[in-house]
């Protein structure tokens, strides 16, 4: 019963979610805008196919409801047997669909080809998945290493026992090495895989890219916002597929440059502190 409050609590107030935070949160019900100009594309994008359905279907429910009070059988209404066509509706209900459909398409297609447009990257960042880790490497930066799930959790999840949201938040969702991004850069990832299908998915960045043996798939983000985004591996891979989080951690430019250059000396440098968090993403079951 709980539940079922709160979903209509929420379904009262931010139907629309204007400004939601760039990761899922509970209850939620409307795509996020995230913090990248692809996500903002998808989440605009999104936005104008929902209204043009909201049209649709007030549109078609409230002649139908006309329809049903208006000419009931107990006001004496009598079905019309004869009618079989009418050129001009069919002309109509197939226009109008029609014309809704290239308006969507225009801006739906033009904003998938920017997708792919990884020209003028400051920087590449090459994901390798395996099971069950992400492997992260900057292209000609000399700096590598792996990422998995944080040790608090793995040992939370071995134990049995039901943790605590007070004390680990971030349960089966943190990585011992996060992996640090600038904002405001361009950023080319070459994506791919070493044992089996995975899938990279951070939904702040407005993209999902699987990451599959022997190909090279490509993606690019430009983050406006620093703080720490929180993502999963979303391709069944095997028994621990849902304990293979990721976590980007975006910082300022010099920031970044400071701990790339500690790490390049060979430093064991910390990834560096966010100066906003988003709120974590739900694991995956």
């Amino acid at each position: 019963m709980k539940q079922w409050i709160a979903g209509l609590a929420a379904m009262a107030t931010p139907v629309l979610a204007m400004a939601q935070s760039a990761d899922p949160q509970r209850w939620q019900l409307n795509m996020g805008r995230g913090v990248t100009h692809l996500s903002n594309n998808a989440y605009e994008a999104h936005m104008l196919a929902l209204w043009i359905c909201v049209a649709i279907g007030l549109a078609v429910f409230i002649g139908m409801g006309v329809a049903i009070v208006k000419f009931r059988k107990s006001k004496g209404a009598v079905a019309d047997t004869g009618f079989t066509h009418n050129t001009r509706l069919e002309i109509l209900w197939t226009v109008i669909p029609v014309i809704l459909l290239v308006i969507m398409a225009i801006p739906a297609t033009s904003k998938l080809v920017a997708m792919y447009d990884t020209r003028d990257s400051e920087l590449t960042v090459k994901v390798t998945g395996y099971q069950w880790m992400w492997g992260y490497e900057y292209l000609g930066q000399d700096v590598q290493f792996v990422s998995r799930m944080d040790r608090r959790s793995d040992e939370i999840r071995q134990s049995g026992v039901r943790p605590d949201a007070a004390t680990d938040p971030y349960y089966l969702l943190d990585v011992d090495n996060p992996l640090v991004l600038p904002i405001d850069t361009k950023i080319r990832f070459v994506i791919t895989a070493d044992d089996v299908i995975h899938s990279w998915w951070v939904p702040a960045l407005g993209w999902k890219q699987d990451a599959v043996p022997g190909i090279v798939n490509e993606a690019w983000a430009d983050i406006s916002t620093p703080g720490i985004y929180r993502g999963q591996c979303a391709e069944l891979c095997g028994k621990d597929h849902a304990f293979m989080p990721i976590v980007v951690q975006a910082v300022e430019k010099e920031e970044f440059q400071r701990w790339l250059t500690s790490r390049q000396s060979g430093e064991d440098a910390p990834a560096p502190v966010a100066a906003a968090a988003a709120v974590p993403a739900s694991p995956a079951g």
